[in-house]
């Protein structure tokens, strides 16, 4: 099963470096469609996306994070700002997924 992104550009870009597929969204409209496109794939298994995207889609959100089973839907932050209340992204990935995301090589 694919992990797909969806959200703000530079995460977008930040997770294809790691080959994580993903499509940006800077609009209600379009957060919608690439998540019906999502949905309805039978390969993705665990979407990523950022809460700057998730906040013009909340109810949809919401729903999806209670609901959704397969593909797991879960919500990260956005890279344009860290929200001193949440964990940082590597920790809230290493919850969602089991994977130790490090900046060390």
């Amino acid at each position: 099963m694919k992990l797909m992104v969806i959200g703000h550009p530079e995460a977008v870009l930040g997770f294809s470096l790691a080959g994580v597929g993903g499509r940006v969204a800077t609009s209600a409209v379009e957060a919608n469609q690439a998540l019906d496109e999502v949905l309805t794939s039978m390969d993705v298994g665990i979407v990523l996306v950022t809460d700057d995207v998730a906040a013009m889609i909340e109810s949809r959100m919401n729903e999806l994070k209670m609901h959704s089973t397969v593909p797991l839907v879960f919500e990260i932050p956005a890279p344009v700002a860290v929200r001193p209340n949440k964990p940082p992204l590597s920790e809230m990935v290493k919850r969602a997924i089991g994977i130790k995301i490090t900046g060390e090589s």
